[in-house]
C-alpha cells in the first residue's frame, strides 16, 4: 500500500533547525518528506510524525489547522538525546474536500502505520480527528482502550454531528463497537453535565477529575498505560502555561505535568498510536503552546526510547507474582510486579465469560496502591470495573 498519496510535503522554508556545528538537533537526524525529497523509506522506521491540518470540526478553535507545521519549527530545533532514533516526519495528510475525506485519510495511513508496527504521533487539527484514529483499528480487527486527556467527555448532545466537542459519542456508537475501555483523564467538574458523568459511569469508564489526579500524578501512569490510544486535549493545560487554543481556562494541568504524562504514554507498551490536538498558533503569545507541544512529543519519543518490553500478556517469566485472598468476594487477585521496570498489573480471570479477542484486557495496569488496597481487604476500583464490564 502506498500511503505517500495522502500526504503532502512539509516546506522548511524559515526553518531554523540546521546549523553544522549542530548534528543532534531533531531537525537534522529525522527522515522528513519535505518538497526537496522523497517520501521516507519506512523500513526500521519506529515512530511517524503525521500533521493534520483540518479544523472543520473545531467549533469556536478556528486556527487550529495550522499548528502542526507551528510545532514542527520548535520540535525540529530540539537536541535528540538518544541513539538510534527511528523517526520519521511523513509530512501533513492533504485536505479533503470534507472532513469526512481527512477522516478516510488518516484512517488509511494509520492503518498502514499499525500492521508495520510503526506508532504513529498525530499533530492536529482539532481533536475530533481521534474519531478517525480510532477507525483505523477496525481495519486490524483490534479492540482497543482511548484515554484522552481533556477537561470535558466531548460527548455532545447531537448524535448527528461530528465535531470536537461530540466525537466520543461517535466511537461509542459506531458499529462493529471495538471499544473496551474509555478513560477521561483531568476532567473539570464545572464543565462537565451530571448526566454525562452517570452516563460514563454506567458505562463502567474510568474518568478522574483533575485535583484528584494532580494531587498523586504517579496515578496517572497505570490509566495511561491500559491505552492503546492517548488523546491529548491542549486545552487540558491551563491559560497561564498554554495560551493558545480557545478553550483554555484558568485551571488545568501545568507544562510539566502534561510533559510528565507524555512520557508515560512513550513508556508504555501497550500504547500503539497518539493525538495531540486543538494548538491555534493564532492565539499563541510568543509561541509559548508550539513550545509546550514540542516539549510534550519530545517527552512522549524519550519515553519510547526507553521502553522496557513490559508485555505480561506475551510472557509472565519476568514478573513476580503476589496472591491476595478476598473472602468479601470470594476471589483471589493475582497481582505480577515487573522486574524490569517495578510497573504493576492485575491479572483478571475472565474464564469464559467473554470473547477471546478481548483476553489481552485481563492484564490490568495498576499502581502499588492497589496491591495495598487488596492486602487490606479492600477490593481496588480497577478490579471491580473491570468485572462490572465483562458479567
Amino acid at each position: 500500500m502506498d500511503i505517500s498519496l495522502y500526504f503532502e510535503p512539509v516546506s522548511l522554508d524559515g526553518y531554523d533547525f540546521s546549523k553544522s556545528t549542530d548534528k543532534n538537533r531533531l531537525g537534522n537526524i529525522l527522515s522528513i518528506y519535505h518538497e526537496n525529497s522523497h517520501f521516507p523509506d519506512l523500513e526500521g522506521i519506529k515512530m511517524a510524525i503525521i500533521g493534520v491540518m483540518e479544523e472543520r470540526g473545531a467549533l469556536e478553535n478556528i486556527g487550529c489547522e495550522a499548528g502542526a507545521n507551528q510545532v514542527r519549527d520548535t520540535f525540529y530545533s530540539m537536541h535528540s538525546h538518544w541513539e538510534n532514533l527511528k523517526l520519521a516526519d511523513l509530512g501533513n495528510i492533504k485536505k479533503g474536500h470534507s472532513k469526512e475525506d481527512t477522516y478516510f485519510a488518516v484512517k488509511e495511513a494509520v492503518a498502514y502505520l499499525l500492521t508495520q508496527n510503526i506508532v504513529p504521533i498525530i499533530i492536529g487539527g482539532s481533536q475530533d480527528i481521534t474519531y478517525a484514529n480510532y477507525l483505523a483499528y477496525e481495519h486490524i480487527g483490534k479492540v482497543i482502550n482511548i484515554a484522552a486527556i481533556d477537561p470535558q467527555f466531548d460527548i455532545g448532545h447531537d448524535e448527528h454531528e461530528l465535531n470536537s466537542r461530540s466525537y466520543i459519542s461517535r466511537i461509542i456508537l459506531h458499529q462493529p463497537n471495538f471499544l473496551f475501555n474509555f478513560t477521561n483523564i483531568g476532567y473539570q467538574s464545572y464543565l462537565v453535565d451530571l448526566d454525562a458523568v452517570a452516563l460514563m459511569k454506567n458505562l463502567f469508564f474510568d474518568i478522574e477529575r483533575l485535583g484528584v489526579v494532580r494531587k498523586e500524578m504517579e496515578e496517572t501512569e497505570p490509566m495511561v498505560r491500559n491505552a492503546d490510544i492517548v488523546s491529548i486535549d491542549l486545552s487540558a493545560v491551563r491559560y497561564g502555561d498554554s495560551p493558545g487554543c480557545f478553550y483554555s481556562g484558568p485551571n488545568g494541568f501545568s507544562g510539566d505535568e502534561i510533559c510528565r504524562i507524555s512520557r508515560y504514554a512513550g513508556l508504555s507498551d501497550k500504547l500503539s498510536s497518539i493525538g495531540f490536538y486543538e494548538y491555534n498558533p493564532k492565539l499563541d503569545t510568543r509561541g509559548q503552546s508550539a513550545q509546550l507541544m514540542a516539549q510534550m512529543i519530545w517527552y512522549f519519543v524519550d519515553g519510547f526510547m526507553n521502553r522496557k518490553g513490559d508485555q505480561p500478556e506475551k510472557n509472565q517469566d519476568n514478573y513476580i507474582k503476589y496472591i491476595v485472598n478476598l473472602e468479601a468476594v470470594d476471589e483471589e487477585l493475582v497481582f505480577l510486579k515487573s522486574k524490569k521496570s517495578d510497573r504493576w498489573w492485575m491479572l483478571v480471570d475472565f474464564k469464559n465469560k467473554v470473547n477471546k479477542k478481548y483476553r489481552r484486557h485481563q492484564f490490568v495496569p495498576c499502581s502499588y496502591n492497589d496491591y495495598m488496597t487488596a492486602l487490606n481487604h479492600e477490593i481496588p476500583e480497577r478490579w471491580w470495573k473491570l468485572q462490572q464490564k465483562i458479567i
